[in-house]
Parts: C-alpha cells; sequence; structure tokens
C-alpha cells in the first residue's frame, strides 16, 4: 500500500464529516483520526449512511502562471473518489435525494446548511448540527435564502442546489477560487453564505486567507423550500419539505 503522504487534508475532511454526523452514534473526534491514520480507512455513519473514505486521492499540480495565483490559488487539487465532481469543479454526495420539486433560475430557494474547513482540521464555520432530519426542523427564520442566478451565495453552492429536490441533502465540496467566497469579501456580506458567529467568520477567513493551507470547504445543504416568483417583485410561497 502505498503512503499517503496528504494525510493531513484527507484527516481534516473526515474530522468535517465526523462533525456533521450524530456525536451519539459515533467515536471520538480523536478516536477516529487515530483509526484513519493507522488503517487509512475511515468509516462514518451520516443520517443512516456509511461514508468510506478512500486513502487513494489523485493529486494534480495546477500550473501556477502569475504571482497571484501562486499566492491565492491551492498548490493542489484533491480528488474524492466517493463524491461526484462536476465540470464546474464543485463535487457533492446525496445524503437524501428528496421527493419535492427542484428550483430554477429565478426561483427563491429557502436552505439549511453547515460548513467545514476541509484545510484546517475540519473545523465548522456553521454547525448546526449536520445534515440529520431533526437538526433542520426548526422556524422558517431561521433559514437562508436566495435567488438563484442573484450570485448571493457562493458558486458552487448555488449550482449544487440547482438540481436538489426540496427535502433533499448534499454534501458539497467547493475548491477554492471563482467557486467560494470572493477574496474582496471578508465580511461576506456580498456572498454568502455568512457564519452567524465570530468565530464561525474567523476560522473561514483564516482559511481563505491563508495561501499555506488547502482552502477547499465542505458544504453541508437542506433544501428546505422553492418559491416562484409571483410577478409583482415577491415570491408566492413553496411548499415546505
Amino acid at each position: 500500500m502505498r503512503l499517503f503522504h496528504a494525510s493531513n487534508a484527507t484527516a481534516a475532511l473526515v474530522l468535517a464529516l465526523l462533525g456533521s454526523a450524530n456525536a451519539l452514534t459515533l467515536p471520538g473526534r480523536r478516536e477516529a483520526i487515530q483509526q484513519f491514520l493507522s488503517t487509512y480507512v475511515t468509516s462514518a455513519v451520516l443520517g443512516g449512511m456509511i461514508l468510506t473514505n478512500n486513502p487513494s486521492r489523485n493529486w494534480a499540480s495546477t500550473d501556477q502562471s502569475t504571482e497571484e495565483e501562486s499566492m491565492f490559488a491551492p498548490k493542489f487539487v484533491q480528488e474524492y473518489a466517493d463524491f461526484v465532481k462536476t465540470n464546474e469543479g464543485w463535487s457533492y454526495r446525496d445524503v437524501s435525494v428528496g421527493n419535492g420539486a427542484s428550483p430554477n433560475v429565478g426561483d427563491r430557494v429557502v436552505f439549511d446548511w453547515s460548513g467545514y474547513t476541509i484545510g484546517y482540521f475540519g473545523r465548522p464555520f456553521e454547525a448546526k448540527g449536520g445534515p440529520q432530519g431533526g437538526a433542520f426542523d426548526k422556524r422558517d427564520v431561521d433559514f437562508s435564502r436566495t435567488v438563484l442566478g442573484s450570485g448571493e451565495v457562493v458558486k458552487g453552492l448555488e449550482s449544487a442546489m440547482r438540481d436538489m429536490k426540496v427535502g433533499g441533502v448534499r454534501q458539497v465540496i467547493v475548491p477554492y477560487g471563482a467557486l467560494s467566497y470572493p477574496a474582496d469579501d471578508g465580511s461576506h456580506d456580498r456572498v454568502g453564505p455568512k457564519p452567524t458567529t465570530f468565530s464561525g467568520q474567523r476560522a473561514l477567513n483564516f482559511v481563505l486567507d491563508n495561501p499555506r493551507v488547502d482552502r477547499t470547504l465542505l458544504f453541508n445543504v437542506k433544501l428546505i423550500r422553492v418559491d416562484k416568483p409571483n410577478g409583482k417583485g415577491g415570491f408566492s410561497r413553496g411548499d415546505r419539505a
């Protein structure tokens, strides 16, 4: 078996996955990461599913044509065998497909989310218990909203919600760059979703501002509702999951 030299980044992904699962059904974070490093395979329970992380990841160097790219682009692009990589560059896996309607560009989507940094030891920058049914049973006021196509949320996450169905839960891996948070919006007021706590925003910015770590992000997202334009500048409320 080939020694996996990029264990820190992969271990961080494992911690992020563990952080999104039910702590009552999983071993401790330290125990889990020790098990991963010794066996190169870690299985985690998430919403009733077994997630098996393949230790052999494909890494490819990216060309750095300018000084700016060398400062702000990741040196490596990591492929996750258990996620589907799209042509745009973001990757996903569906935890639950959902059985409701899918949104169109111009629709307002209501969603809940959590987020983790992969290059900062799986630290959450928005933690809400992960994509487990009951953890998302909240009042509408607690959810996030965006109009698809508006660019109000990071492109990777917005694209990921376009073919989801109401009630669906999806994990989305967003690489640093055009698909992620813009470098000139450190407050995340222009492009969200914005962490709801100061510590979360600090953890996120620590990674985004640090070219020495993998700035890839992991989002857990559940599509709660799709609201259609009513022709009067507002939206007609859709059915909730």
